[in-house]
């Protein structure tokens, strides 16, 4: 997504279809200050362009890789 492309220290994004109408985002940042702002950047898409589309609303987690491979 372009929005959270363009907030300073992306890394990743990936999308993950789970099923049964579930859907996965992750997004990678190298600081806590991207993350966060790529949060409140995708929560003001989701309100103004595509809350009529969900069932039910995003739920956001946040947290620190401790691992990678």
């Amino acid at each position: 997504m372009p929005i959270i492309r363009q907030v300073p220290g992306f890394v990743a994004y990936y999308w993950v279809d789970a099923g049964d109408g579930v859907m996965l985002s992750t997004s990678v940042y190298e600081d806590q200050a991207g993350a966060e702002e790529s949060t409140r950047r995708a929560e003001q898409f989701v309100r103004d362009d595509l809350a009529s589309l969900l069932p039910n609303p995003p739920h956001v987690t946040a947290g620190e890789v401790v691992a990678s491979g």
